[in-house]
């Protein structure tokens, strides 16, 4: 029995630590991210960390699908496509550009070094990673074009910068290299991994209308970003552009094509996921390091760590360099991109350089590397190259991640209203198309004219809240709110203690109990116990 066990002992374990840092990140003022690296380092250099070895397979194909596919879903298409010119530059222009000049001073620092070698270690710290950008931007009150830039840039940079990976590994392994054959294959696999990606979104939302039942809607959207990696897999295509297009696609229909009691328990299966995700993410990125440290001898231990932080502070740099030229030169030179695009501010343009937290998909690309090349020998310097990656994610993330915070602080944006300003727009609507939806049914032999009163006077105290609160009066709804969260706390009470009475039983009160927090969160209590 101990035997069967042993093997849950590391998932317990990680599971454990994932909890503890979560508790120890609320209280502290740093990342939860870097938090998690952290707690992972000092992991990795404990004995018995070869348990939670990481494999670069199930980074692939278990953490980067849904990540990508979830940070796709909750991507404006509409300012995805207004900011594409910004996005492109950074996700495609930039990562050539690094990788380039990551592989001549690669070269420099490591003589013997191959070409091939070299652009593929330049390629795989060239991205800076979604899960990262997310994890620390969201907690911060950053302007909401600069959120937007930064999350499209880390969706569609990992397709770019997988390409130019595949390509020089390939050339490094076999001895050859085309540039024309990896222009065309760079189109040929974004292309058709984004067809792949809305077929996989279309086939989803099709069943999702026919199926009808929450738990099997919940299950399919877990299922989307896997069949969508696969599926662009076995075709050797961009799988990572197929996760961004099926979840951008999904996104647009979702709304309609399930029920509301799908939408919440599909949102709270995804929240659960993507948390556990992403602590593991962290914490297994931290692991590495001890065994990383093993794989390059003491001699050289030094040299390596220095060209590591040299390359790390020549990615931040060109990084810096680019995106002021980015963005102030197309505009110098193009009438049609000043009409089109607001300018930037100043603050906003090196917001957006210091951002660039590298992550697990770096890692997973370095320690991908063939240990073997077509001539039985060792791929050069891999265990070097991996070193790089993991101090090029370790200073990018710690360095960079902890000044976030002092910085947006230091910079003093102003307060970005437009996300407000929209949702009460749309708010007036809903209550104005309601309140014409009420009047058009007022006449039906089914309802009853004091029903509808009441409905239209409930939509009329909402409106009159809504009002109060865009003009900054007080809000005559919040002590009406505050009034019905104490009252359903009560109900919640009563249940409890009619349960332990043996008046009712667990299922009545559980019906029941979902009743009053379906309707804590309507009037937005839901975190009240």
């Amino acid at each position: 029995m101990e035997h069967a066990l042993a093997p849950m002992v590391p998932a317990i374990s990680l599971a454990l630590i994932v909890l503890a840092v979560t508790a120890l990140g609320r209280r502290l003022p740093i990342p939860m991210p870097i938090l998690q690296v952290v707690a992972g380092l000092l992991v990795g250099l404990a004995p018995g960390a070869a348990a939670f070895r990481l494999d670069p397979s199930v980074v692939f194909f278990v953490f980067l699908p849904p990540v990508l596919w979830a940070a796709a879903y909750s991507t404006s298409f509409r300012d995805f496509r207004a900011n594409a010119r910004p996005i492109g530059l950074l996700a495609i222009g930039l990562v050539i550009a690094t990788t380039a000049l990551v592989a001549i001073v690669a070269r420099v620092l490591l003589p013997g070094l191959p070409w091939a070698a070299a652009v593929a270690l330049g390629a795989i710290v060239s991205p800076p990673d979604a899960v990262a950008a997310e994890a620390i931007l969201k907690q911060l009150p950053v302007p909401r074009r600069i959120v937007v830039i930064l999350q499209g840039e880390s969706l569609v940079n990992d397709a770019s910068a997988l390409v130019l990976y595949r390509t020089a590994v390939v050339a490094a392994v076999s001895g050859t290299f085309s540039l024309g054959e990896t222009i065309v294959r760079f189109f040929v696999d974004a292309a058709v991994g984004i067809l792949i990606g809305l077929a996989v979104g279309w086939l989803l939302i099709r069943l999702a209308r026919v199926t009808r039942d929450s738990l099997a809607e919940a299950i399919l959207s877990l299922l989307g970003p896997y069949i969508a990696w696969v599926a662009a897999g076995s075709l050797h295509v961009s799988a990572v552009l197929a996760c961004v297009a099926g979840g951008l696609y999904v996104r647009q229909h979702y709304s309609s094509a399930v029920s509301p009691a799908s939408r919440i328990q599909t949102r709270a299966v995804w929240d659960l996921l993507l948390f556990v995700m992403n602590a593991l993410i962290f914490l297994l990125l931290g692991v590495q390091f001890g065994e990383l440290m093993e794989a390059v001898p003491a001699e050289t231990l030094g040299s390596v760590a220095r060209t590591g932080v040299i390359l790390s502070l020549l990615a931040i740099a060109i990084r810096l360099v680019w995106v002021p030229l980015g963005t102030w030169l197309p505009r110098l030179m193009s009438a049609a991109v000043r009409r089109r695009e607001a300018a930037p501010s100043n603050r906003g343009v090196f917001l957006v350089g210091w951002t660039s937290m590298r992550g697990i998909v770096s890692l997973a690309s370095a320690m991908s590397l063939p240990v073997m090349l077509n001539n039985g020998r060792p791929f050069p310097y891999r265990a070097e190259i991996v070193l790089i990656t993991m101090c090029v994610i370790v200073i990018t993330l710690v360095v960079q991640g902890l000044s976030l915070a002092p910085l947006i602080r230091r910079l003093k944006f102003p307060g970005d209203h437009s996300e407000r300003e929209e949702e009460m727009h749309a708010r007036r609507e809903t209550i104005r198309h309601a309140l014409e939806k009420i009047d058009d049914l007022s006449d039906e032999p089914w309802v009853r004219a004091e029903d509808a009163e009441h409905l239209r006077e409930e939509y009329r105290r909402q409106a009159r809240s809504h009002h109060a609160e865009a003009t900054g009066m007080t809000d005559p709804g919040h002590a009406r709110r505050r009034l019905r969260a104490e009252v359903l706390r009560a109900e919640r009470r009563s249940l409890i203690r009619l349960r332990d009475e043996g008046a009712i039983s667990d299922e009545v009160l559980h019906h029941l109990e979902r009743e009053l927090d379906v309707e804590a969160l309507r009037i937005g209590d839901g975190e009240t116990r």
